[in-house]
């Protein structure tokens, strides 16, 4: 039952773009087999663009804030839902599998739709395995990476014990052998801390420090995997939630003056 939950589209209707952003509905094909649909947001040339990538079961949506003060700041934006996602097909969520195909597709339709510009990436939760998973890398300039697990046992560990307490682990090896047989894919296949390395591009790994889906440790796990440059920003008080809803003007702060320092031409 938990594996057909887990598994099962996310799809929801996203409704117009608000009218407070100048942009327009996209669609663009992914090589994980769906079409995938978004929000373009053009930009002030030369100022770099950014793709937004939600976490699991979410949709642009979930971006939509991240957005707003992204492109009030010049930049370029694409927000879009992932396969199995909000508005685009697909028929299971696979937690970054075959979403790694949907943020290779996202980089290549901004290269496309903002040429000349330098390209950044913000992950948040699956959004950012997804990206660590891409094959070949993504050619991006800089990724913010936003509580992201190193290996699927350990997400899946994680909400055992947040749900059923510490004992719950045992049944990790049923849900993990339904990897292979619902979707086809392995334990080994889910594992961002063995890709991070292959991402050259600067990198900005956000952590909660009272995250208990994604632990600080696991988090620091992933950073440690990560080439130089990196930087490290552990969340006081956070939880796996909306940091930029939770921390505002810090957030913002904190996330421009990383995408200034590396896609500003």
């Amino acid at each position: 039952m938990a594996g057909t939950a887990l598994s099962a589209p996310a799809r929801r209707s996203v409704g117009s773009l608000p009218p407070d952003l100048n942009g327009r509905a996209v669609e663009f094909h992914s090589d994980s087999g769906a079409t995938l649909r978004g929000w373009f947001l053009p930009g002030e040339k030369g100022k770099g663009a950014v793709v937004l990538m939600h976490g699991v079961r979410g949709s642009r949506l979930n971006t939509l804030s991240r957005a707003r003060f992204l492109s009030a700041a010049g930049y370029t934006v694409l927000l879009f839902d992932f396969q199995a996602h909000g508005e685009s097909g697909g028929e299971h969520i696979t937690t970054g599998y075959l979403e790694s195909r949907d943020a290779r597709a996202a980089v290549d339709f901004v290269r496309a739709q903002a040429p000349g510009e330098r390209i950044g990436v913000v992950g948040v939760s699956m959004g950012g395995a997804a990206f660590a998973l891409a094959e070949p890398a993504p050619d991006v300039q800089a990724v913010v990476f936003e509580l992201v697990y190193p290996t699927i046992e350990q997400a899946i560990d994680d909400r055992l014990r947040l749900n059923l307490g510490g004992w719950a682990v045992v049944f990790r090896p049923l849900m993990t052998a339904q990897l292979r047989l619902r979707l086809g894919i392995s334990a080994r296949d889910l594992h961002p801390i063995d890709h991070v390395a292959r991402v050259a591009a600067p990198k900005l790994f956000i952590a909660g420090a009272d995250d208990r889906h994604t632990t600080l440790e696991e988090s620091r796990q992933l950073f440690a995997a990560a080439t130089e440059p990196k930087e490290l920003w552990v969340v006081d008080g956070a939880h796996h939630q909306d940091l930029h809803e939770l921390k505002g003007n810090e957030y913002e702060s904190r996330v421009l003056g990383f995408f200034e320092k590396y896609l500003r031409r």
